[in-house]
Formats: structure tokens, sequence, C-alpha cells
């Protein structure tokens, strides 16, 4: 069991990697509540550009990143953040271990992060993970939604829909209906992988999401939308009671309108499973679809619940929709991303976390403190209840 009260924060938070996922707001704000942040890259030259690109010149210290460097300098009570990609981040999460600091990060709990939290739980030290956009927002989004609708119409449900689709799309969309903004080898990658979810109350698994795509009419807006890993545990995490009967439930990607057909030749290679090949495609693509300098990126999150009794009437609905779009001074991914890791991080900095393993939030009233800090920095969420605008509610077609 984890500790109730883990070893406190000492205010010095190491933020390691400053990609296109460390945003300005976020970053900034985390430098106002931190004691001290420490922004690791590869070189102090690059950390440096960084800082002044984001506009937070001398707000943080900057160091040239190596195992032995950061083992150096990281201390008791200190919190590494990885803003590396996923599979960093064990290693990094192992050496907080063997310092006795905590550890953050935004991505998905793995194997090879739920373990080592569990003796690290042991020790007093905290664990923070699925505290960006998707996963992240998404979850307190899912969390309020099920808690309302628990207490306005119960916890017995003859059908129950839940979609979460989440993207991040060119504000304006081109030919190829995507830019780069993140790893474009893990972008292709990710569509290798099976994913799983409920659909006409039964499991089901695409071998390629990309083939289980479908399209969403969202707010006037039409999208296209496939499922994305394994959607079934979080039936669990986001509790839902046993007597709501599934339907639908479907965590998935988001894209613009005309996706699958502009990204046919994509999927015949990543079909192919041949890594090399696969690899070489997205350094081409990456080079010919950039996000460049002028360009503005778009982020779509849409999270809905429905629930109807035993005559097929609705018995409750309701959504959540967050549609921001970057601007010249942040990009609305790196918003997005940044601003609840940082939330989190000052709530660990607080000692508001126990000892183990946390997500953004597990609970509809700490899910409620995270939303309020978003929209107080400028995200803001568009809610649709059972009494709302209906016609807001995302509406799923097959895609022909």
């Amino acid at each position: 069991m984890p500790n109730e009260a883990p070893i406190a924060a000492s205010g010095t938070v190491h933020w390691i990697g400053t990609g296109l996922s460390t945003g300005r707001t976020g970053l900034a704000l985390l430098c106002d509540h931190a004691e001290r942040v420490v922004l690791w890259d590869r070189t102090t030259e690059r950390a440096e550009r960084r800082l002044a690109s984001l506009g937070l010149a001398g707000r943080a210290e900057v160091r040239a990143l190596s195992p032995d460097a950061l083992a150096a300098e990281v201390h008791t009570g200190d919190v590494v953040v990885s803003m590396l990609p996923a599979a960093e981040h064990p290693g990094l999460l192992r050496l907080a271990a063997a310092r006795r600091a905590h550890f953050a990060c935004t991505s998905y709990v793995s194997d090879e992060l739920s373990g080592p939290a569990q003796e690290m739980a042991a020790a007093g030290l905290t664990v923070l993970t699925e505290a960006g956009l998707d996963p992240g927002i998404d979850h307190l989004m899912a969390h309020q939604l099920v808690e309302r609708a628990r207490r306005e119409a119960g916890d017995s449900a003859a059908g129950v829909d839940f979609t979460s689709y989440c993207g991040g799309v060119p504000a304006v969309p081109n030919d190829f209906r995507y830019r780069f903004s993140w790893a474009p080898y893990g972008v292709l990658a990710a569509l290798g992988s099976p994913a799983r979810y409920v659909d006409g109350g039964v499991e089901r698994t695409a071998r390629h999401p990309w083939e289980a795509t479908r399209r969403l009419a969202l707010a006037g807006e039409e999208f296209e939308v496939y499922p994305n890993r394994d959607s079934v545990p979080f039936v669990a995490q986001y509790g839902f009671p046993e007597r709501w009967h599934l339907d639908t439930f479907i965590r998935g990607t988001l894209r613009n309108a005309g996706w699958r057909a502009a990204w046919s030749d994509v999927f015949a290679t990543v079909r192919t499973r041949d890594e090399a090949r696969i690899r070489a495609l997205a350094k081409e693509l990456a080079d010919r679809y950039p996000t460049g300098a002028a360009d503005r990126d778009r982020v779509v999150l849409s999270v809905a619940l429905e629930l109807r009794g035993p005559d097929g009437g609705t018995l409750w609905r309701g959504g959540q929709l967050l549609d921001v779009t970057g601007d010249e001074q942040e990009s609305a991914m790196a918003k997005c991303v940044s601003l609840p890791l940082t939330f989190g991080l000052t709530r660990l900095l607080d000692g508001a976390l126990s000892a183990g393993l946390h997500r953004a939030a597990e609970s509809a009233d700490e899910a409620a403190r995270w939303l309020r800090f978003l929209d107080g920095h400028g995200l803001h969420i568009r809610g649709f209840g059972p009494d709302g605008a209906q016609t807001a509610l995302p509406v799923v077609h097959p895609l022909p």
C-alpha cells in the first residue's frame, strides 16, 4: 500500500527535454511556483535557446544532459520530469528511485513504470503519470461526466455509449490532413498497434486501427476518428458502475476529414511491419509536412456519455469539448500538454499527492480542481448537459 506521507518535495524540479510539448505557459507557471527549475537538454546552448524562444530566458537553470551529470544533481525530494519519448521514462524513473526523488511524465502507465512505482511508494516517493492532454485532460472530463451521470441518473442503465476522441491537427487542413509536431516515427508506429474497444456491446480488436475509422460530426464540423490502444481498462478507471450495460466504449484519435484517403499509401507501408521502411517513410513525411513557424496547430478533444433505459429512451446525455488553436506565442499542443502537467507538479510540490502511482486525477472532485486551474489559464472546456444544446454532442457515422 502507498505511504500516506511521501518524502517531502524539496522544491527543485528537473525538467528533462525541451521538445515541442514543452509549452511557454506551463513552464512559466512552474518557474513561478517551484523554488528552482533546472532545464536539461543535449547541450546548455540548446536549453538556453529553447528558454529564450519561450520568452523565459533566465527563469530556469540549464544543464547538458548525461546520465552521470543528472545523477549527480538529483537529490532527495527533487522531482524528475521526463519530457523525453516514452521509451526513456523507465531509465529516468530508476534514476529517480535511486536518488530518492519523485517522478512525473505525461505518458500512459506501462509495466515498466508500474512495477518500480510500487517500490517507490514503499519508499515514500510519488510517481505522477498520464498528466498531459491525452492521457490527462481526457481523464478529467471523463471523471466529471461519469460522476454527474451517476448522481443524476443512477447506477443502472440498459445501454451506455462513451466516446473520447482527441487529436492534434493542422488549424488549416493541407492535402495530407496532418503536419508533424512530434516524433514522426511514433505517429506511424502507433498505427501498427492493435486497438481494443467495445462496440455494439461486444469487445472488438482492430488489428489495423485505421480500418475502424468513422466520421464524427462535432459542433457543426466533420472529422474522422478511429480507436486507439486498449480502451477497455478505462471502464474501471473511470468508475463505471457494474450495472451500466456498455454498448460503446471507445477512446480514440481524431483527424481532419479526408485523413484516411490521404494516408492510404502510409497504411500500405505500416502493414508491412518493416521497421526500416516505416522509419524511412516517417522521415520523408516529416520533411514534406513539418509544422513550420507560420503554421498553426489545433487540438480538439471531445468526451461524451449517454445513458439509456430499457425502452431505449435517453436517461442522461452529456459531453465536454476542448478546442484550442495555437498562436505565434505557443502551439496548442504544447499548451495542452504542459499546463495540466504543471498543475500536477504544483500538487506534488505542495504535498497534496500521497506516495505511490497517480494519474492526472482519479476522482471527480480532484478533476474539478485541475479543470478550474486549466480554465483560469486559457484552456476553456465547453460542456453540454442533458438540458443543453444536444446538437453539439458528437455524432458518429460509418465511413464508406
